[in-house]
């Protein structure tokens, strides 16, 4: 499969901006319907730093899922949601990704395929982890979720950390960029907070659905906060 994955993190400045960007959430989506080689799209809230359920009103995302690199580079150069998202933004990243593996759902779809072609030396990894949480297990969930996040800020070899959401509190995403696999998998293994919280969704059957997916960084268009993700 030479299926992509392309996510646009978008940062804005000022009330009105931010304004804008909130209705977009809803105001978007007739612009991404029937876009050529467009399989599976998310557009994405976030939440303050520290994987907190307070709303971060400054940064949101757009995640969509193509069939081949040619569909997104059409879409990008011609599209005028781009253009306008681009005119409110204070920075706007995309990242273009190649899927590694992936298990589990997203709104009753297994959005990710494995790339044909992966490279020997990608620029990074990108880890998102996704969950649909149940209503009765909300408290009991965000009590813990915290705690359990916080040992990630300071994880060797992570790049950059972000929960996003498709509606607050009930749909949560996490979305981490890392130099390399071994700094991912390092955090994952060797953290006992991870692990616990790993150990506690089985205890609790926290959600009613759940996504893991792993991706290689492999281009990357524009700068986040007025830096490169990666130095190259």
């Amino acid at each position: 499969m030479k299926q992509i994955t392309t996510l646009c993190l978008i940062d804005y400045k000022g009330f009105a901006n931010q304004f804008w960007a909130l209705k977009m959430m809803q105001m978007a989506k007739p612009y991404l319907k029937n876009v050529e080689g467009l399989g599976f799209y998310k557009l994405l809230g976030s939440g303050k730093d520290g994987f907190k359920p307070q709303p971060d009103w400054s940064t949101y995302a757009l995640l969509q899922v193509w069939d081949e690199e040619q569909f997104a580079k059409n879409f990008f150069e011609s599209s005028e949601l781009i253009k306008k998202y681009k005119s409110h933004s204070e920075n706007f990243c995309q990242l273009y990704l190649k899927s590694i593996k992936a298990h589990g759902f997203w709104s009753k779809q297994q959005p990710f395929v494995k790339h044909e072609n992966l490279d020997k030396h990608p620029l990074g990894v990108a880890i998102i982890t996704r969950a649909s949480i149940k209503t009765s297990q909300l408290r009991r969930f965000w009590q813990y979720v915290q705690a359990a996040q916080a040992p990630i800020a300071k994880a060797e070899g992570l790049v950059y950390t972000k929960g996003f959401g498709e509606f607050p509190i009930w749909e949560m995403a996490t979305f981490s960029l890392w130099k390399n696999m071994d700094a991912a998998m390092s955090y994952a293994y060797n953290s006992k907070e991870h692990q616990k919280a790993i150990t506690m969704t089985r205890q609790f059957d926290w959600y009613k659905e759940e996504l893991f997916s792993r991706f290689q960084v492999y281009k990357i268009e524009g700068q986040w906060h007025g830096q490169e993700l990666f130095d190259g």
